[in-house]
């Protein structure tokens, strides 16, 4: 069912000042970047220039107003890890399997993620305490 490791989100109040952190400091490099206001967020998709075809991007989230998901994340927590994506072929199928399997949902149908993807988050209390997201990856 999963292909691979496709990103860890990482939540932040100032996405400028750590794109210039993670550009400066470890090497990344932009692809993209959006507002997503579906989910109260804008983001950057960073990933080091010379990794290889699949590798793992870094997703920066900045909360678009303080009552959003990543919002209050940050108002409890602070800026840090929030959610690692894997990737799938078939996020419906993807999504079924685990249904059956127990896990709590919290995307019962895919909706629209970075980079034009299919995504579908699972609840923390399934896996450990870490918000879980499946990512299909839209067309290249």
């Amino acid at each position: 069912m999963l292909t691979r490791i496709d990103h860890v989100g990482i939540a932040c109040v100032s996405l400028d000042e750590k794109i210039s952190f993670y550009e400066a400091t470890l090497g990344f490099a932009v692809l993209s970047r959006e507002t997503n206001s579906g989910q109260g967020v804008r983001e950057a998709i960073l990933q080091l220039p010379d990794a290889p075809p699949g590798a793992a991007y870094l997703q920066l989230i900045e909360p678009t107003a303080a009552d959003s998901p990543v919002g209050r994340f940050i108002a409890r927590r602070g800026e840090g890890m929030h959610h690692v994506g894997y990737g799938v072929t078939d996020i419906e199928q993807a999504l079924a399997a685990v249904s059956v399997d127990g896990v709590r949902v919290i995307d019962e149908r895919p909706r629209h993620g970075s980079m034009g993807a299919s995504i579908a988050f699972l609840h923390p209390s399934s896996f450990g305490g870490v918000l879980t997201e499946l990512v299909q990856p839209g067309p290249q």
